[in-house]
């Protein structure tokens, strides 16, 4: 007895960096996986298409990078419909936590046959966040960083616009609130952790899951910009938390207050302004991956990481 057919809503990002892969091929390969893709309304976003199918389709495909998925989070959550994801942006950092295949045409094939897992989200503010959330350099990263940056010089746009972010990053007061303390500190970034990749293949905590049911937090208590390029190797590797000049702990609620109101970033977009109040939405979401047993990180990404930081020359 054959599978049911099943419908997906297939929203595709046109101007992530690889959203000129053929979609014929892409929807070939899913009706062979028993799976029928229906297109969305014309000039709606990705929440609107979402919700207008909602009660059509058994679950979502999303084409594109980080914030095509960052963006589409609301209408996920309010229709609790699941997600597969086609990695079509420049890091694709959601894709990696979660050991998906980053090629678009391997991703397509691997969703008939895969099974939703339940992950979390983060929250700040009343936006939710898939990967991290940072206020400091990497939000000064962020707006210095251009779609069309990204396009045309990929994971190396990134290395671009942190040097010059760099010769301008100068350290600010922030009040920590969490688990019963207060703490007032001097940082270049304090960053907020719900998955465990960002920012081209940079790692949260090395042993962060997007499914943990938990925040990680690290401030970045450094006295010259110099001293960032020298943490660069532990920040890849997600175990910076060692160092003196790093402050890092985990959480589940946590309150950010800085003297001045300052963007915050969530997964590469400036979505809100301190004061931020972060907490950790467990299990809130579903998407097709393989089960956390399963997961294995791709095996390219420390020589992208290396390379995303100069490390390393591009193979």
């Amino acid at each position: 007895m054959s599978a049911p057919i099943r419908r997906a809503l297939l929203v595709c990002n046109a101007k992530a960096r690889n959203g000129g892969v053929s979609l014929d091929e892409i929807k070939a390969i899913l009706r062979e996986g028993g799976v029928t893709p229906l297109d969305p309304p014309k000039d709606a976003d990705a929440c609107e298409a979402i919700r207008a199918l909602a009660a059509e389709v058994d679950f979502v495909i999303l084409g594109g990078g980080d914030g095509t998925m960052n963006a589409a989070a609301p209408a996920l959550v309010e229709t609790g419909l699941p997600l597969a994801i086609l990695p079509l942006g420049t890091a694709n950092d959601l894709a990696r936590s979660l050991g998906l295949p980053l090629d678009p045409v391997a991703a397509a094939r691997f969703i008939p046959t895969a099974r939703p897992q339940p992950v979390d989200l983060g929250w700040v503010n009343g936006h939710y966040y898939f990967n991290v959330a940072s206020i400091g350099f990497s939000a000064e990263l962020a707006g210095e960083l251009t779609s069309e940056a990204k396009k045309r010089w990929g994971v190396f746009g990134y290395a671009v616009a942190a040097v010059r972010v760099l010769r301008k990053v100068r350290p600010f007061g922030v009040t920590i609130e969490h688990d019963g303390k207060v703490e007032k500190v001097t940082t270049i970034q304090v960053s907020v952790g719900n998955g465990r990749h960002y920012g081209g293949g940079m790692t949260v905590e090395q042993e962060a899951a997007v499914d943990d049911g938990k925040l990680d937090f690290y401030s970045l208590e450094v006295k010259h910009w110099w001293r960032l390029l020298a943490l660069l190797p532990a920040l890849r590797r997600g175990t910076h938390g060692k160092a003196e000049d790093v402050r890092a702990f985990h959480t589940k609620e946590i309150r950010v207050t800085t003297r001045k109101p300052r963007p915050v970033n969530t997964d590469g977009e400036l979505t809100t302004h301190t004061p931020a109040h972060f907490k950790v939405m467990p299990k809130i979401l579903r998407i097709y991956a393989p089960s956390p047993e399963e997961r294995e990180a791709p095996s390219d990404l420390a020589s992208l990481g290396s390379r995303i930081l100069g490390t390393a020359p591009p193979r």
